[in-house]
């Protein structure tokens, strides 16, 4: 069972790093799922994801209830209605284009409302 965890986390890792390129990829929750499957399946891989220097601090924080910092949340909600226009601008037909509001807004909705907004380790809370 540990094997089958460790291939889907690493499958969910390649699958959250074409998400940072890929405008209806997301990263997010395949990282999350590859630390799950880590957590359960190999401490090393879930150490390595965990200490990793771009979204180990991110999600350190999410695992612990802590949330992501503000800077990145808007960092994430610029970059997604930017990516989310290009490509509502590049479809021909309608329905498509609200598909692709539709899940910018639900995106949204869900950082806004129901993940947490924590202070970056290295901030100054004064």
């Amino acid at each position: 069972m540990k094997t089958v965890l460790n291939i889907i986390g690493a499958i969910a890792v390649v699958l959250g790093i074409l998400g940072i390129f890929l405008p209806l990829l997301p990263t997010t929750p395949f990282l999350l799922l590859a630390s799950a499957c880590f957590a359960r399946g190999s401490t090393r891989l879930h150490g390595w994801l965990l200490g990793n220097r771009v979204c180990g601090e991110y999600l350190r924080n999410y695992e612990a209830g802590r949330g992501i910092p503000a800077r990145a949340k808007v960092t994430v909600l610029v970059l997604l209605w930017a990516s989310i226009g290009y490509s509502a601008t590049a479809v021909g037909h309608v329905a498509l284009k609200a598909m692709l509001v539709c899940v910018a807004l639900w995106v949204t909705i869900y950082l806004v409302r129901f993940v947490p907004t924590c202070q970056r380790s290295n901030d100054n809370a004064g």
